[in-house]
């Protein structure tokens, strides 16, 4: 997997774009080109920066010039009281503080305009690499490979929603009373086996150079803008107005804002940590089988893997990633596909995304299961998370990765339909360690 990936990454070696606003600023055109992949305009707000950048570069000439004006009269105001010429030197006072109220003026109109354009930069999604394929929907993503084998059902095969109360281990009425759609009580062996798997996924995450982190599940506004939660997806995040605290749709957020304003030393790099949480989504559903069960819920549970890395080796470390997160769908026997993402269907923070998407051989369709992303600079640059070399003296921003390894519902529903006998559902062999049985019956 790791050959297949890379070698097309290879002369892609600091070839990642920063969107920071000198870039921008810098490469108006090029901005406006690369977001279109992404069936992104950008015109409008390239060119309100553009102004903005020119009332800025005026109004801080404008200053400039006052401030020497002050600098140099308040030289001359001693001299001009050392020669007794006392009438100058109240008139050259009168005008340094005339100066410093307009400064002052200036500094704040410098200000206001600086926020403006800090706020329009952050409507701007990531520019896509180089190689994400055009496309505006799911349709026009490319795969780039399938593994294992699709199971041979019977026809009186059940969907997963159906064995779940057959073998009475998942509840979603009983969720429905105690929280509402979208929130299931698992129970019996149907708790077990999710327990199973997050501790498998952690094991494997461990034996793979992981660190284990236990995060907080709520995030403050800082945390959600610093991964680009905030402002793009806010209609997505379960929010507590109270206390102004966001639940997170994924400890991506917490876990990479642990290096918000925080300079590392090359050395560290690449830093690899992993956290299994809850995972919240206010996402509007839609009726039909495709949502129906375990394939789309408001609160799921996820382990996710992060990867804080050296711009020049973070398309390697996406690699290994990707193949991570295969050989956890291999080892538990699931039919796959991994796709590359085309420009419409990625994320607004995303500059490359690979989606793992498991075969579910009762509703005859595929689940996406993971998906895993090199965001580059762009949430590094939001975090100001940056990194020093051991020979230089000045910082650069890191490039941060994540995926999930792996999210349980759908997984979970993958197994129970794959792995159904008339006798019951077998329990892949590498989850039986965890769980203490080998057939929910």
């Amino acid at each position: 997997m790791g050959e297949l990936l890379f070698l097309q990454f290879n002369d892609l070696k600091r070839n990642w774009k920063m969107l920071t606003l000198k870039f921008i600023q810098q490469n108006p055109d090029f901005v406006i080109e690369r977001l279109k992949v992404k069936h992104f305009d950008a015109t409008d707000i390239i060119r309100q920066v553009n102004e903005l950048n020119v009332q800025r570069r005026t109004t801080q000439t404008k200053v400039d010039a006052l401030k020497s004006e002050m600098n140099n009269l308040s030289k001359e105001i001693g001299l001009l009281y050392k020669d007794q010429k006392i009438a100058e030197a109240n008139a050259a006072k009168e005008r340094t503080a005339e100066l410093k109220d307009e400064i002052k003026n200036l500094d704040q109109s410098f200000a206001e305009i600086d926020e403006k354009l800090n706020n329009l930069v952050v409507l701007l999604p990531n520019i896509p690499n180089e190689l994400v394929p055009e496309g505006r929907t799911a349709e026009d993503n490319l795969e780039i490979r399938r593994g294992g084998v699709i199971p041979s059902l019977p026809e009186d095969k059940l969907p997963h929603w159906e064995l779940i109360k057959k073998y009475d281990i998942i509840d979603f009425d009983l969720g429905i009373k105690l929280t509402g759609a979208g929130f299931p009580v698992y129970k019996g062996k149907g708790a077990k086996i999710q327990r199973a798997l997050i501790n498998f996924f952690l094991n494997e995450g461990e034996n793979a150079g992981f660190r284990e982190i236990q995060p907080p599940i709520m995030v403050n506004e800082d945390s959600g803008f610093g991964t680009g939660q905030l402002p793009d997806k806010e209609g997505q995040m379960y929010h507590a107005t109270a206390d102004n605290l966001y639940m997170i749709p994924t400890a991506e957020v917490p876990v990479t804002n642990i290096y918000r304003d925080v300079i590392l030393d090359e050395s560290e790099l690449p830093i690899k940590n992993m956290a299994y949480t809850p995972c919240f989504r206010r996402e509007a559903g839609s009726w039909g089988a495709h949502v129906r069960g375990l394939n789309r819920l408001h609160q799921f549970d996820k382990v996710e893997i992060v990867e804080i890395a050296h711009p020049d080796h973070s398309y390697q470390i996406l690699d290994e990633m990707v193949a991570h997160v295969e050989s956890l769908v291999n080892k538990l026997g699931l039919p796959y596909r991994i796709i590359r993402l085309c420009g419409g269907d990625m994320s607004f923070t995303s500059a490359m995304t690979y989606d793992f998407e498991v075969f579910s051989a009762a509703q005859e369709r595929w689940l996406e299961v993971s998906s895993v992303s090199n965001f580059e600079t762009f949430q590094a640059n939001r975090l100001k998370c940056r990194f020093k070399g051991k020979d230089s003296k000045k910082t650069e921003l890191v490039h941060t990765l994540n995926g999930s390894a792996l999210a349980l519902p759908r997984i979970l529903a993958a197994i129970l339909e794959n792995y159904q006998t008339p006798d019951g559902i077998k329990v892949p062999e590498v989850l039986v360690p965890f769980c203490g049985f080998d057939m929910i019956r």
